[in-house]
């Protein structure tokens, strides 16, 4: 059979993105808070920022499981291939 999957990313990819995610998620809620705007808009905007940033963690969820179902029916397929060529005799003759 074939050797688990290996992570595609390496750790200073990790935290590359985190700090990249952290550093953008909290200058834009300092942003929002220090507007010269009303309580309500402030509220509105934060709440918007809120659900853009759950909505990104949803997208990357839903496209990590479509990958990871694809990878898995792909190794099943691989493993089904792989037992028809090792249970083929090319010198069988049927019915002889």
């Amino acid at each position: 059979m074939s050797a688990p999957m290996q992570s595609r990313t390496t750790a200073a990819y990790f935290v590359q993105a985190v700090l990249s995610f952290a550093i953008s998620g909290s200058t834009l809620a300092v942003g929002v808070a220090c507007l010269p705007v009303g309580g309500w808009t402030r509220a509105f905007l934060g709440i918007g920022l809120l659900y853009t940033v759950t909505s990104a963690f949803t997208l990357a969820k839903v496209i990590r499981d479509r990958q990871e179902s694809s990878d898995t029916v792909a190794r099943v397929d691989q493993a089904r291939l792989e037992k028809l060529l090792s249970e083929h005799d090319p010198f069988r003759v049927e019915g002889a």
